[in-house]
């Protein structure tokens, strides 16, 4: 690989990493085999760089190859937990308001307008930076930021969220 080359892929680890590294968690569970995963499907997609000729299909090479990485690890693990007849009394972790906070958030990013939804989509969803978000949606930054500050407002004032979940901080930090 030229240096070139070499210089693109380290710049598209360094704007699409953490992106990545989402996907990652949600394949395993776990922050510190997401990151040994990523480390396999960059390392795979490093070696076949040259052969990919579009930079739209970078995204997808990187998560198939974490895909399969994360099967054949699934083959390979032993098998940790054996069969008894006792099943012993574990506590289990009730994922149920996680999963209604989600939905109620998708409701009220559905009642944003196209581009406030579409800015906040792309900054915390993607985690594209202002400047890359102005590009997409051909505007300035300062339209971007304060496109994102009304559709935050919107969202910490958002009746159904509040009164659905009132124990929610009015902000994020």
């Amino acid at each position: 690989m030229n240096a070139t080359r070499h210089e693109e892929f380290r710049e598209y680890v360094a704007s699409r990493g953490t992106v990545l590294l989402r996907m990652a968690m949600q394949l395993t569970g776990d922050r510190a085999e997401a990151e040994d995963l990523l480390q396999a499907a960059l390392a795979k997609t490093y070696l076949a760089w040259d052969r990919i000729n579009h930079p739209a299909a970078v995204d997808g090479y990187v998560r198939r190859a974490m895909v399969n990485t994360q099967i054949s690890w699934w083959r390979r693990r032993k098998l940790e937990i054996y069969p008894t007849d006792e099943l012993p009394d574990q506590p289990v972790d009730d994922h149920t308001r996680r999963s209604e906070l989600h939905d109620a958030l998708g409701r009220a990013l559905d009642r944003l307008p196209e581009r406030q939804r579409l800015a906040v989509m792309l900054r915390y969803y993607e985690d594209m930076p202002e400047t890359e978000i102005a590009e997409v949606l051909g505007v300035s930054v300062g339209t971007v930021k304060s496109t994102v500050s009304r559709a935050m407002a919107k969202l910490r004032d958002d009746a159904a969220l509040g009164s659905q979940f009132p124990d929610l901080p009015s902000h994020p930090y």
